[in-house]
């Protein structure tokens, strides 16, 4: 039997997601939404393409949550983009109502499925999945890291004509603008980022990650990324459903480490069948620690405000 993935959000993260997954045949896809009609069309498109590509896993779009029963992994990306006029702590109400709905419709029919989440505040919303949910640690785990490197690793080889095979990126920290990229423990073939590009440029390019997200939102005016987001939660569903226990950087459940407790936030963890095996505790100089710190109280900032509105 293939596992089964649930897809809550049916938009264009959500859709694009279940269209790598499909191509890649990790599972059979229920595709879930609230709005009547959309994940069923969407669905059935995409089904109706998997002859072309080879694939013969099945794609079901669906408004009831009793048809996600069973899922061995709920990805959660339904939620409200920012619109002008919005504040933070708006969007942040808006989106926490999401996730609770998502989780508490979900998680009774999958008690034993590992949860993926991509709603923003990113951190925030994987901790309030995480603490609504009742699930162990390991099995709550955000999507953060992997687009920020990915999306790094793509400028640095655009500025040095390399293959993206050849450059291996690492960011930490929350997903936001104040994000650590790690330039240090960073490379190009094994020859390190710092003796590769000139300070300025190496500057630039890690500017252009921290606003990478917002950088396609002022291009598009309507919309924000969705294929990369969604590749990256891929190859998440793919190193947990093949149990790879491969280390990439995630927004996982931290106790302690990086000296930091009760909050998700983005480290290097290891990904198996049973989600998080384990933080991955990178060594880092004064300079990092301080960038870490900063970023980290941004996260605990916006949990402050989730409580406070919660309560």
């Amino acid at each position: 039997m293939r596992p089964k993935i649930t897809i809550i959000g049916a938009g264009f993260t959500g859709s694009t997601t279940a269209h790598w997954l499909a191509a890649q045949e990790l599972g059979d896809i229920v595709l879930l939404d609230v709005m009547e009609g959309m994940p069923q069309g969407k669905s059935l498109d995409l089904q109706e393409a998997l002859p072309i590509i080879s694939s013969d896993v099945s794609v079901r779009g669906t408004n009831d949550y009793l048809d996600t029963a069973g899922s061995d992994i709920i990805v959660i990306t339904a939620g409200a983009a920012r619109k002008p006029g919005m504040s933070r702590e708006d969007l942040l109400n808006t989106n926490a109502a999401i996730v609770r709905s998502a989780v508490d419709s979900s998680v009774p029919h999958s008690p034993n499925a590992v949860l993926v989440v991509l709603t923003n505040p990113l951190d925030t919303m994987a901790y309030l999945a995480y603490r609504r949910s009742g699930f162990p640690k390991a099995r709550v785990v955000g999507q953060a890291g992997i687009l920020d490197s990915a999306r790094m690793r793509a400028f640095v080889a655009m500025e040095l004509g390399v293959s993206v095979e050849n450059v291996h990126t690492y960011v930490m920290g929350g997903h936001g603008d104040e994000m650590v990229p790690l330039t240090r423990h960073s490379n190009v073939a094994g020859v390190p980022l710092l003796e590769m590009l000139a300070p300025d440029r190496l500057q630039a390019i890690v500017e252009r990650t921290r606003k990478g997200g917002g950088e396609i939102v002022n291009l598009l005016k309507t919309g924000s990324a969705y294929f990369a987001p969604a590749a990256a939660v891929a190859q998440m569903v793919s190193a947990i459903l093949k149990d790879k226990h491969l280390i990439v950087p995630c927004s996982a459940m931290l106790e302690g480490e990086y000296g930091l407790r009760d909050m998700f936030f983005g480290v290097p963890t290891q990904l198996g069948r049973s989600g998080v095996e384990r933080v991955v505790e990178v060594p880092l100089d004064e300079v990092e620690k301080q960038a870490l710190a900063a970023s980290a109280a941004l996260v605990r900032e916006s949990l402050a405000t989730l409580e406070r509105l919660s309560a």
